[in-house]
C-alpha cells in the first residue's frame, strides 16, 4: 500500500510542478545566485511548484450504458413475463395486461427503438421502473389481497385495483412512446428545413 502511494505521488501533477520548480532552483545554484542556500531555495521551488499544481482529479467511476442497461433489462422483462403466466386474472385484467405487456415489448425490441432509446436515459428509467418494480408490485399484491378478500367476503374486488394499476402503467409506456415518436417527428421536420433552405440557397 505504501509503496504504491509513493510510486503514485511520483507521478503526480504536485510531484512533477515542484520537481521542475526544484530543477530551475539547481539551475540557480549552479550559476551561483543561488548562494550557499541553494539547498533552501530548491526545497522551497519545490514546495511551491507542488502547491500551485492542479491537484489530481480522480477518475469518473465507469456506469453501464443505457443499451447495456437495455439488456438488462430485456433478461429481467422475460423473467417477468415467464412470472405473469402464472398469476390467473379475469378477462379483462388479462387483456388489459396483454396490451402493456405487447407495448413494453415493443419498446424493448432490438430495432430502431432501442437505439433512440440508448440516447434516452429518462425513457431506460421509466421502462425500467415499470417492469422491475410498479407491474410485479400491482399483479403480487393483486394475488394477496384477492386471497384475503376471499377469505372474507364483501370488501371492493382486488380485480378493479389491478385493472386501474395496468390501465395507469399502460399510459406511462404510451407516454414513453409517444415521446420517442414526437422525437423522430422533430428529426424529420428539421431535416425537411435543413432540404429546403439548401434548395433556396441554390443559384
Amino acid at each position: 500500500m505504501a509503496t504504491s502511494r509513493a510510486v503514485a505521488y511520483l507521478e503526480s501533477r504536485k510531484n512533477i510542478a515542484g520537481s521542475a520548480c526544484g530543477l530551475a532552483g539547481l539551475t540557480l545554484t549552479f550559476t551561483g545566485v543561488a548562494g550557499p542556500y541553494w539547498p533552501v531555495v530548491v526545497a522551497g521551488l519545490y514546495g511551491a511548484g507542488a502547491l500551485i499544481a492542479p491537484p489530481e482529479r480522480p477518475a469518473l467511476p465507469e456506469f453501464p450504458d443505457p443499451s447495456a442497461q437495455l439488456d438488462e433489462l430485456r433478461d429481467d422483462f422475460e423473467k417477468l413475463r415467464g412470472y405473469l403466466t402464472d398469476v390467473e386474472l379475469s378477462v379483462t385484467a388479462a387483456t388489459r395486461l396483454r396490451e402493456l405487456t405487447e407495448l413494453l415489448a415493443a419498446l424493448l425490441d432490438r430495432g430502431w427503438v432501442a437505439e433512440l432509446l440508448a440516447h434516452d436515459p429518462e425513457g431506460v428509467h421509466v421502462l425500467s421502473r415499470i417492469v422491475r418494480r410498479d407491474l410485479p408490485e400491482a399483479v403480487d399484491s393483486f394475488v394477496r389481497t384477492r386471497w384475503w378478500t376471499r377469505m372474507s367476503p364483501g370488501t371492493e374486488s382486488p380485480e378493479l385495483h389491478l385493472e386501474r394499476q395496468l390501465g395507469l402503467l399502460k399510459k406511462d409506456a404510451e407516454g414513453l412512446a409517444a415521446g420517442l415518436r414526437e422525437g423522430e417527428a422533430r428529426r424529420q421536420e428539421t431535416h425537411t428545413r435543413y432540404l429546403e433552405d439548401r434548395s433556396q440557397q441554390r443559384p
